[in-house]
């Protein structure tokens, strides 16, 4: 597999990316209420308050005039997918794009979650936001650059970062069961139309079936099967191939010859998690502001593929990003 993915296609994707958030944020929903109890304050939810402060705030200037500032976060937005679609103003897009990326991830996405200790890649995590933020940077344009130039190479650090970091994150408390795993899976039903919620009931139920139930399952259905307790670690074998499998997308990609099968497993996976852990974002719940992480897993994953083929070491790394950066 060999797909040469350059900086001017990931400024396309960002760029068109900003422009389908910013039609989602002009969503009837999003002109109340709703936008602030069924995004922000949910993102919210067992935050230390550093972040929640922030959001707190956010929330109560946001609700002296919803449509005010609804309006103008898509206009921020459909802007910054125009500014980067146009050759010419297309380093100011990616700028700003950083900086409203930043902000979004701080008071929008609470940090991705990664500050509460529950935050998984199966969810979403590290933030759809912060790795807009981080492909713009690998997108941003040299003088010295080609016409047809390669993606920096830092980004497989990225890439290894996010999934080494997302199997930590797996395995920890709270998370590194069936059942809870499970029950987040069953959750992301409400809302959704009846096929998607369907889907996450069931799964939820199988992935729970892995574990011993504390009670018997019969005359259930799926969404209750999904959130029955189960005993104690039993079904902890399944959370250990997750986190194996993540590890090894993470690591094998600074092997040559695991490189593409790291990239193209780490692709599946995040497709598998936009559909089961993601619910495609919530798009057909009228109060999705992304598509979520997963596509943006895909995207870095393709990048991953086309960096250069310079040495793989710390300093080579550190290097790379001070030229990306000055």
């Amino acid at each position: 597999m060999h797909l040469k993915i350059t900086k001017r296609k990931i400024q396309t994707a960002l760029g068109l990316l900003w422009l389908f958030d910013g039609l989602l944020q002009l969503q009837p929903q999003m002109f109340g209420s709703h936008f602030v109890s069924g995004v922000i304050l949910p993102a919210a939810q067992g935050q230390p308050l550093f972040v929640t402060g922030p959001m707190h705030a956010l929330i109560h200037i946001f609700l002296l005039h919803p449509a005010l500032f609804n309006s103008l976060a898509a206009l921020t937005q459909l802007s910054l997918g125009a500014l980067i679609l146009s050759k010419p103003t297309l380093k100011i897009g990616l700028i700003a794009s950083i900086a409203w990326g930043l902000f979004v991830w701080s008071v929008g996405e609470a940090y991705g979650g990664i500050f509460s200790g529950h935050s998984l890649v199966l969810m979403g995590a590290p933030g759809a936001a912060l790795l807009y933020v981080i492909l713009a940077l690998a997108a941003m344009p040299k003088d010295h650059d080609k016409k047809v130039s390669e993606p920096p190479y830092w980004l497989t650090f990225v890439w290894a970062i996010c999934w080494i970091g997302g199997a930590i994150y797996q395995l920890l408390p709270s998370q590194n069961t069936v059942s809870s795993l499970s029950s987040m899976i069953a959750g992301n039903g409400s809302g959704q139309p009846g096929w998607l919620a369907s889907l996450d009931y069931h799964l939820g139920s199988l992935i729970n079936g892995f574990g011993k139930p504390l009670s018997s399952a019969v005359h259930m259905s799926a969404a209750q099967m999904a959130t029955m307790p189960t005993e104690g670690n039993s079904g902890y074998w399944f959370i250990l191939l997750i986190a194996t499998v993540m590890i090894f997308i993470g690591l094998a990609i600074f092997y040559p010859r695991f490189r593409t099968v790291a990239v193209v497993l780490g692709i599946i996976v995040s497709l598998v998690f936009w559909v089961v852990g993601q619910s495609f974002g919530g798009i057909f719940t009228g109060l999705a502001t992304d598509p979520s992480s997963a596509p943006l897993f895909v995207l870095l994953g393709l990048a991953v593929l086309s960096c250069g083929t310079a040495r793989h070491n710390l300093h080579s790394f550190f290097k790379a990003v001070e030229r990306t950066i000055t």
